[in-house]
């Protein structure tokens, strides 16, 4: 979705705005559940070939991409062939190139179409890049992702919050994991709904793999991502030399003027996610560049394990 998330959708506290929005979320909630009440009495025909679903809860930003990514390698390395399965907005046009890079991906309107197309097509795996919210489908293993600076926001239903669902989602998951720093509060929350302690949840964390390139450089970092504010934060963290930042709304397609502003600062480095690199021009990717991310899964090994089991 290309949108610029308010800020009061992350306040701890609830705000004003959220208020006055929340008969829009329960018009919005009942829509939701009249469409799954639906779907769940229509009949859908079977893949024969098993489905593995990245979703989230919160709106943008989770790092569902970079974990599809992931599981892709994972389950290339058990000798399987998989594909990508994504569904065709244009303005997720950045996201199809990306994993157009390491596989075939079967983009279309419909989801379940494109899994029985990847069937047809001898693979044997389908991963799917956002459909956790697509009741047409059945998968045999569903993971949601949370980012732990935003997690659930302020826990409202979007437009007064950022999520797509209420918490309580979260026991149609089969995983969960968790992009960042530990929290013990979350997990707690995450047991209470599904009532299993043992629940299949993972951390990880983004490294960027071309640092080196960027060391001893004054850079300017963009980005029209979900949450641009995590991607400045990790290079800060990196203990690159940040000297201007400039956020965009998700999947933001950059104007000659937009170039004009972030090339104020003419020494620096102009710095962006691979996301944002796909969406631009040949002339404006000649003036920047763009950090390789590389997703770091703890306890990698039972992951996998789990990963297995379900194929």
């Amino acid at each position: 979705m290309m949108l610029k998330k308010p800020k009061f959708w992350d306040y701890k506290n609830i705000s004003i705005f959220s208020i006055l929005l929340l008969p829009f979320s329960v018009t919005y909630m009942f829509l939701f559940w009249t469409f799954k009440f639906y779907k769940s009495f229509k009949k859908h025909r079977k893949a024969n070939i098993p489905i593995i679903c990245v979703g989230n809860i919160y709106l943008g930003g989770t790092g569902k991409t970079p974990l599809v990514k992931e599981i892709f390698y994972i389950i290339r390395s058990f000798g399987k062939n998989p594909a990508f399965i994504k569904k065709y907005y244009k303005y997720l046009s950045d996201e199809i190139k990306m994993l157009e890079n390491l596989g075939t991906v079967f983009s279309s309107n419909i989801r379940s179409q494109s899994i029985f197309l990847a069937e047809a097509n001898n693979h044997d795996v389908a991963l799917v890049d956002d459909g956790f919210q697509d009741f047409s489908i059945k998968p045999n293993f569903s993971i949601l992702c949370f980012n732990s600076k935003q997690m659930i926001g302020n826990g409202l239903i979007i437009p007064a919050g950022p999520l797509r669902e209420s918490l309580r989602a979260i026991k149609r998951a089969d995983c969960i994991i968790i992009n960042g720093n530990k929290n013990l509060e979350f997990e707690n929350k995450i047991f209470e709904i599904t009532k299993n302690s043992n629940f299949n949840l993972f951390y990880s964390k983004y490294k960027i793999k071309n640092i080196d390139k960027f060391k001893n450089k004054k850079i300017t970092a963009f980005a029209g991502i979900g949450n641009p504010s995590n991607f400045f934060e990790l290079l800060k963290e990196n203990k690159l030399d940040i000297i201007k930042t400039f956020a965009f709304p998700d999947h933001h397609n950059y104007s000659k003027k937009d170039f004009e502003i972030i090339k104020q600062e003419k020494i620096n480095t102009l710095l962006t996610t691979e996301k944002d690199f796909y969406r631009m021009t040949d002339e404006q990717k000649k003036n920047c560049d763009y950090v390789e991310i590389e997703l770091e899964i703890e306890n990698k090994e039972e992951f996998e394990r789990l990963i297995k089991n379900y194929l």
